[in-house]
């Protein structure tokens, strides 16, 4: 199953055009995606409510990447 959505996943990257932009954005968010799951204890000071919601390397990493894609601005 997760080989499945891993090897669409990179296809629709591969179709893409890619900007700088966009792979700084993919980079923050794998980065925190991977962080959350290589580093099961990153997250045990933070509040319950942070704990939840950034438990999942999946729903950190899609939250970083929503939120870098809105906040970092490049030029062209």
């Amino acid at each position: 199953m997760f080989g499945t959505v891993a090897a669409s996943g990179i296809r629709i990257i591969a179709a893409a055009k890619i900007d700088r932009k966009a792979v700084l954005v993919m980079a923050i968010s794998f980065a925190m995606g991977m962080s959350v799951e290589l580093v099961p204890g990153i997250l045990d000071k933070m509040p319950q409510l942070i704990h939840s919601i950034f438990a999942s390397g999946i729903s950190t990493g899609g939250i970083t990447a929503i939120l870098a894609n809105a906040l970092i601005k490049m030029k062209k």
